[in-house]
């Protein structure tokens, strides 16, 4: 999903491609990404925000995506999905019960 103002400055949101990956380290996503999102005439570098599950491979702090993707867009901030964080919750307090 790519999220980005239009010459208006309205908010838009685009999806951009389902890319089937058989490696799945951090390292693998990262080219991925960048392929299609050459594929698509956009830079890394305009790249101002970035949200995934907590998986460690794309949260890891030295060398998780994130990371990766911050090491070339100094911008592009890490939010782990909210969405993901609730559903944890629930079920960690489905669990206990």
């Amino acid at each position: 999903m790519c999220r980005f103002l239009d010459d208006n400055g309205e908010l838009q949101e685009r999806f951009l491609a389902i890319k089937h990956i058989t490696d799945c380290t951090s390292a693998g996503i990262k080219e991925a990404l960048f392929h299609v999102l050459k594929y698509h005439g956009l830079s890394i570098n305009r790249l101002r925000g970035q949200g995934y599950d907590g998986a460690s491979n794309m949260r890891g702090e030295f060398n998780g995506l994130q990371k990766l993707i911050r090491d070339e867009s100094p911008y592009a901030f890490y939010v782990h999905c909210f969405a993901h964080q609730l559903q944890l919750r629930r079920s960690s307090e489905y669990f206990q019960q």
